[in-house]
């Protein structure tokens, strides 16, 4: 099956031939190949400006990132039989990995099935396509998903912003199954309660798993904060390794309803303290009263969600990570998180080394952490490893 072409410029194929599987509409040789001439989500075959076939790629004309490569084979079509055999790749993997059939099962370019993501709760999947390529498959994909999961139900979760993006609209509903009040998620020896329908992304954060696992090394018997609470992922989980205490901090009082909802399920409820306050606010009066914690968590949601934010963003983390150091004593933990891509590794850990300095401390990292295996970071694509989190240990000057 042949495709039409979609011609690049000379030299923009580097990418593409290196394994990426974007192409931005600036690459695109619009002369030979004007980006109006196609209709969105059709396939494409990516060519160089020589005319040497290089991949197969679905197109949205409108957008930044005009295609997306499904495959580097030009004989590959997109449908229910890649489909199929990607989300069977991507299951095997799971099944490798953990006991419970509670984590991201789809992890988009991660998983070569790009825009789509897919998170698992037990018997419930959490569907999201964000864009327009995958949008049109939508029916081969729920096909999929059935075939070889078999779920009970299938959540769709359109409300990303990047479905904005892409020129679509957003919205929620089941389309496999009866719509749960709540999904339970196991992680770690806990159970959680988030909301099926309406809740943050997907509904829980597996990103955090293996951190949220090497955390419990820190914080038997101590004083826990656990800042950017959600839904008490990090808290609940430090109450059950043995901590003493733990105050979590979370500005949604849906969230906060959820905190106490998830302690009381796991029978820690009378550890933990739940205050309703905007982070930045809530740790710069722990300061005033002296407050001190033997370990605080940091996972904000991303300050840097586009390069342009790089700036303002860099200063909140900076702001957020000083605070907090000055709640801890000598020898005190200190878990710092980044979901920002923009934020490098190097740039995240700049900003601790500063924070560092600007409070009087020496820092020893302890850990280091990223995303676990349900989110393979495909190697030609930096933005999938969006992810870091240190743990760091404070000395005195």
């Amino acid at each position: 099956m042949s495709y039409p072409k979609l011609k690049l410029k000379k030299n923009e194929d580097r990418r593409i031939l290196a394994g990426h599987l974007w192409v931005f509409s600036n690459e695109v040789d619009t002369k030979s190949t004007p980006l109006n001439k196609f209709e969105p989500g059709e396939i494409v075959t990516v060519t160089s400006q020589n005319d040497r076939p290089l991949a197969n790629a679905y197109i949205n004309p409108h957008s930044l990132i005009s295609a997306r490569v499904f495959s580097h084979s030009v004989k590959q079509a997109l449908d229910n039989k890649l489909i199929t055999a990607r989300v069977s790749q991507a299951l095997r993997l799971r099944q490798e990995c953990f006991a419970e059939p509670c984590y991201r099962l789809i992890y988009s370019e991660g998983d070569l099935l790009p825009g789509v993501i897919v998170d698992r709760y037990n018997d419930t999947l959490v569907l999201q396509i964000s864009t327009l390529g995958m949008e049109v498959l939508q029916n081969e994909i729920v096909q999929a998903l059935k075939e070889v999961v078999q779920p009970a139900t299938i959540i769709l979760n359109n409300n990303t912003s990047a479905r904005k993006q892409e020129g679509m609209e957003t919205y929620s509903k089941v389309i496999e199954g009866n719509e749960p009040d709540t999904i339970q998620v196991d992680e770690n020896n806990a159970r959680f309660h988030v909301p099926a329908m309406g809740g943050q992304k997907t509904g829980w954060f597996y990103d955090h798993r293996a951190n949220r696992q090497a955390m419990q090394t820190w914080v038997k018997e101590k004083q826990v904060l656990d800042v950017f609470s959600y839904a008490g992922g990090w808290g609940i989980q430090a109450a059950l390794a043995g901590a003493s205490q733990v105050h979590c901090i979370e500005t949604s009082e849906t969230a906060c309803e959820l905190i106490l909802a998830n302690a009381e399920l796991n029978g820690v409820n009378e550890k933990l303290s739940i205050e309703t306050a905007d982070a930045f606010e809530a740790l710069a009066a722990l300061k005033q009263q002296g407050k001190k914690f033997d370990v605080i968590v940091l996972d904000p949601p991303a300050f840097i969600k586009r390069k342009k934010d790089l700036k303002q963003g860099t200063i909140a983390y900076q702001r957020l990570n000083k605070l907090a150091m000055q709640l801890l004593p000598v020898n005190g933990i200190l878990i710092s998180a980044s979901c920002s891509f923009h934020l490098s590794r190097e740039q995240h850990l700049k900003i601790l080394r500063t924070s560092a300095q600007q409070t009087g401390h020496q820092l020893q990292i302890v850990e280091q952490g990223g995303l676990g295996p349900d989110h393979p970071i495909h190697p030609a694509i930096p933005e999938t490893a969006y992810l870091s989190c240190f743990t760091v240990r404070l000395l005195r000057e």
